[in-house]
């Protein structure tokens, strides 16, 4: 009767596949049925943890890939997966004997290639080993279940591996080992302890020192995830081999920042472990006919011998569809990195459920669709790829209907919008501007849709270089079409020769985060000297920016600062064809027609058709998809999306009296002169707090990137609009807060910094407050 139950309750995907555990399953990111009252607030606050934006006072860094865990857990929700732009690179020395050594990279001996660095001895992009030269990427893992796989025993892994292919099915699934434990997370099943999956990626990609949780802390885990069973260890000796150690860190950690160690709290990092092994295994959709001849088809052809549809625990039969084993997926997709047993070639059976919601696919990305990552098997997997590929097509769509209904599918969206989320209201933060017509509304929420969507290599992603996958993936503080945290920086680099000359490298100033090829990542030239951080800046508004005519920009500029000789000798950036600039820190690109072309090809590395008189877009590249691979109608949606979104709506002030007086200071002590309160538009005046112009800031002999007519140390005043929810602020992001940024400001806006600095606490406190309302 209880089977039975079971059945009715979960649906047919059990029916042909087995029982499944009760009170396992949720919706994606949901904490387990079984939970209890406790546990739940645990959960939610290990979700607040996972979301928690760290700051450089907070111990960011100094090296870093990402700003919080959630970063790279996004996709759909919390806990989940993420899209190409979110891969990163681990890094090795192979030697001459075979023997492979994890690279030392930007303050980690992990092998984890990290991106950013600020202060210190490194280059704002840490310096990658000269003598590295094995490189593999990895897609970030969705953690749904993870707790129900951690609490499997030892022996049920071990019972189905067949290292020497013992059966003779071409099928050899071996175990890894983290200390001399059965591995089951990663991409090489390198890890068994839950805390040191995440205590690992918290230090190589946030930079962010933890302790080891206390034994009483353990204790009180929901799962108990330190390893398995040592008798079983030693029956199965015969085959183990040598049992390498892997990296999860097991003692505190520190770093050379200037934040106190440990910088996460064994507090959080007991809500944060919590919430992950209390993460819901994927719903699974109830069977259909369609579905339930899928599931005929993935038997037929092989694919349940790795991607095994149940797995025994203590709370019963789990439907993870993975036998958490090695297998060899041959060359093509080999990526020459090995941990602890596993060779350059093997990879951990990525588990299934919740498939439908956490794309791309296979360890790298590489695949967009389920369909290509099914073809992309090799090795172990070849014989039943074959099988796949030479079914009919209506065959193949079952079979991969199939894998849609474990779990995900009902949440699935082609970015981060959650599918069915009203869209902001006219006038906030990511809403449009008011009182549009219908078509107008039609063609944002088009727009809007698009900028969010993530695009994969097989849609041409990187020409081979790219920073994002979306237009999304770097602007989405607070809301989609705002700024973007340190994790998005773009970084430029250039070369300055002998004589002080700035140079160009061969490959442009921007060097990108990812690569669409496999076998390396992105380094500068060889002979670059300078680099910078980029910063990205919020959309809001741009539409108002554009309508604002040139001879109101130009009639702010004083070149030489003779017409208003007070140190302010504002320069109107000339674009290439001569336009002028009025967008990107540079003020380098003229038009919103422009800006569109230049981020799909500079960020996404996608192709565009031609447009007579256009600067930027690439209309070739060298990948294997057809040109041009994003259509002139994406981008006119795209650009009449940035068109009609709205700017910034002020904040309402805590304390008005004290924020109108800061308005006051703000022009007192000079900040005016550059950040004009407002400039005459098109239809009235436009509130962004800038003159548009070029200004000298940085330090005399501060190395920079020349771009057009704008010099190293040149930059737009940004507009302030919106800075009150998109920090950090100035062109790198180096300042956590407004008082930062004002300390950073020097050269033309010395004399402005000076006057902020000698006012008394109480004043400078007051114009922090204005500034706070914008």
């Amino acid at each position: 009767m209880r089977l039975l139950l079971l059945i009715l309750l979960l649906g047919g995907c059990s029916q042909g596949h087995g029982p499944i555990a009760e009170d396992i399953a949720g919706p994606l990111g949901s904490v387990v049925p079984y939970a209890s009252a406790e546990q739940v607030a645990t959960f939610e606050r290990g979700q607040q943890v996972a979301l928690r934006r760290f700051s450089l006072e907070d111990g960011l860094g100094p090296s870093f890939n990402v700003t919080f865990c959630a970063a790279c857990h996004e996709r759909p929700n919390v806990g989940g997966g993420a899209g190409l732009y979110r891969n990163f690179f681990i890094g090795a020395e192979r030697a001459a004997d075979g023997v492979q050594v994890p690279t030392q990279v930007g303050g980690t001996s992990s092998g984890v290639v990290r991106l950013y660095h600020y202060g210190g001895d490194f280059e704002p992009r840490p310096e990658v080993a000269p003598e590295a030269n094995v490189f593999g990427q990895r897609n970030p893992i969705a953690f749904y279940g993870i707790g129900l796989l951690a609490e499997l025993p030892e022996e049920e892994i071990l019972s189905r591996a067949d290292p020497t292919d013992h059966d003779g099915d071409g099928i050899s699934g071996r175990p890894n080992f983290d200390r001399g434990f059965a591995g089951r997370f990663g991409m090489k099943a390198q890890t068994v302890s839950i805390e040191g999956f995440i205590r690992g990626p918290l230090f190589n990609h946030l930079g962010v020192t933890t302790d080891p949780l206390s034994e009483e802390q353990k204790a009180a885990l929901p799962v108990d995830s330190s390893g398995g069973s040592v008798t079983a260890r030693r029956e199965i000796g015969a085959f183990l081999g040598r049992h390498a150690q892997v990296a999860a860190p097991a003692g505190p950690l520190t770093d050379e920042d200037s934040a106190v160690d440990p910088e996460l709290s064994t507090d959080e990092l007991f809500d944060l472990v919590t919430m992950s092994m209390l993460m819901a295994a994927p719903q699974f959709d109830p069977e259909t006919e369609l579905t339930a001849r899928g599931r005929g088809r993935f038997d037929r052809a092989g694919c349940r011998k790795c991607h095994t549809p149940r797995l025994e625990g203590p709370r019963g039969p789990i439907p993870a569809y993975s036998d958490l084993l090695l297998h060899d997926m041959g060359e093509a997709l080999g990526d020459g990195l090995t941990m602890g047993e596993a060779t350059g070639t093997e990879f951990r059976t990525k588990p299934l459920w919740g498939l439908a919601a956490v794309g791309p696919y296979l360890h790298d990305g590489r695949a967009t669709t389920v369909d290509a990552a099914i073809r992309w098997h090799g090795g172990e997997g070849q014989k039943s790829a074959d099988a796949y590929a030479a079914l009919p097509e209506v065959a193949r769509d079952e079979l991969i209907a199939f894998l849609m209904s474990l779990g995900g599918a009902s949440q699935y969206s082609p970015g981060l919008i959650p599918p069915g989320e009203a869209e902001p209201a006219p006038g906030a933060y990511g809403g449009p501007l008011p009182g549009l017509s219908a078509s107008e509304s039609q063609r944002f929420t088009q727009g809007r849709a698009l900028f969010d969507t993530e695009f994969g290599v097989l849609d041409g992603v990187g020409n081979p270089r790219f920073n994002g996958d979306s237009c999304r993936a770097c602007h989405f503080e607070p809301v989609v079409g705002g700024a973007g945290p340190r994790g998005v920086n773009v970084m430029r680099h250039g070369i300055r020769n002998g004589s002080g000359a700035f140079t160009e490298p061969v490959v442009g100033t921007v060097l990108h985060r990812s690569t669409a090829l496999t076998d390396g990542n992105t380094r500068p030239q060889a002979d670059a000297n300078n680099f910078e951080h980029r910063q990205t800046p919020h959309l809001f508004g741009l539409g108002l920016i554009e309508d604002i005519p040139d001879a109101v920009i130009l009639a702010g500029a004083d070149p030489d600062d003779s017409r208003t000789p007070d140190g302010i000798s504002g320069r109107a950036s000339v674009a290439d064809t001569g336009r002028l600039g009025r967008f990107g820190w540079k003020a380098q690109v003229p038009t919103l027609a422009e800006f569109v072309r230049d981020a799909v090809t500079t960020e996404l590395g996608m192709t565009l058709p031609y447009v007579e008189g256009a600067t930027y877009g690439r209309i070739h590249d060298n990948d294997a998809i057809a040109d041009p691979e994003f259509s002139l109608e994406q981008a006119a949606l795209l650009e009449d999306y940035l068109r009609l979104l709205a700017p910034p709506p002020r904040t309402a002030p805590s304390d008005p009296e004290a924020a109108g007086f800061g308005e006051v200071l703000f022009d007192a002590v000079g900040c005016a002169l550059c950040h004009t309160a407002s400039l005459p538009g098109a239809n009235g005046p436009v509130p962004l707090y800038s003159d548009l112009l070029l200004h000298e800031v940085l330090p005399p002999d501060t190395p920079g990137i020349e771009e057009f007519s704008a010099g190293e140390r040149e930059f737009r005043t940004p507009p302030l609009w919106g800075l009150a929810r998109t920090a950090p602020y100035l062109h790198s992001g180096a300042a956590d807060t407004l008082e930062q940024a004002i300390a950073g400001h020097h050269g033309e806006a010395s004399g402005a910094r000076e006057a902020f600095e000698a006012l008394p606490a109480e004043e400078r406190a007051a114009l922090i407050s204005f500034l706070e309302t914008l």
